[in-house]
């Protein structure tokens, strides 16, 4: 089972970074947290490495529901999106599949859940361009 969903665009990286993160909002995601690893690889290793980004995706609606069908479940929270340089105009995107990252999560009453999350994330990458 593939654990992502990805688009690949063509555009510069910051604006892609914008661009996901508009999307992320226009289904309810909020971005709760940020790792540059282009500079904390930099900073900590002193390597470097492609400009990447992972983004801490939250959608607090759904966030709450699963947390009230499954106490756990923040173990498999956010949602992350990866933002990665690919080359001088091409950026890849690419967001967890809710549905394969919950997989082992044993509690059919968040199935209806996942699947809302997993349709968003589908629409967020989709719409990219």
């Amino acid at each position: 089972m593939k654990y992502y969903i990805e688009k690949t665009l063509n555009t510069n990286f910051e604006t892609a970074v914008a661009k996901v993160t508009a999307a992320l909002e226009k289904e309810s995601f909020g971005i709760v947290s940020e790792i540059n690893l282009h500079e904390k690889f930099k900073e900590k290793l002193g390597v470097e490495f492609r400009k990447y980004r992972i983004l801490g995706a939250c959608n607090p609606s759904l966030s709450y529901q699963s947390l009230q069908k499954e106490d756990k479940i923040g173990t498999m929270l956010p949602c992350n999106v990866i933002v990665q340089q690919l080359d001088d105009n091409k950026v890849e995107v690419a967001a967890v599949d809710p549905v394969a990252s919950m997989h082992s999560v044993e509690n059919s009453e968040l199935h209806e859940i996942i699947n809302d999350a997993k349709n968003r994330m589908d629409r967020v990458i989709s719409s990219l361009s």
